[in-house]
């Protein structure tokens, strides 16, 4: 199975993660820019399809960013069985193992519909 090529540069894609977090500090008072936050979410999520190449599930950041990864029945019209969806503080937080994939379900920070829509085994990355 082939896997798309990244449109964002590794390092750059670190750097923006690693502003992120710092920026997400509670003792941070320096704003994250846009696109840095922006980069930061596409990034995390090439690097989720990087290591769950598929079509079965699709991820969506909105407005940064969506995503399609794990194995298994691929879908072809319309919305797909499988989706999550959440905003891009809660993503990265997922990403980076600042919140925890059911802590973030539990607390109703991720829309999660279909039997795959599990992306625990993947998060932290």
């Amino acid at each position: 199975m082939a896997v798309a090529r990244r449109r964002i540069d590794v390092q750059q894609g670190k750097a923006a993660l690693k502003a992120w977090l710092e920026a997400a500090q509670p003792t941070s008072d320096v704003p994250l820019p846009r696109t840095v936050l922006a980069t930061a979410v596409r990034y995390s999520l090439e690097e989720v399809t990087a290591r769950a190449p598929g079509n079965s599930v699709e991820v969506r950041v909105p407005p940064f960013g969506v995503t399609q990864c794990v194995e298994g029945p691929r879908h072809r019209r319309g919305t797909p069985p499988n989706v999550i969806e959440c905003d891009a503080a809660t993503w990265l937080a997922m990403v980076t193992g600042q919140l925890g994939w059911a802590e973030a379900v539990g607390a109703g920070k991720v829309a999660a519909s279909g039997l795959r829509a599990d992306l625990s085994a993947l998060l932290p990355l």
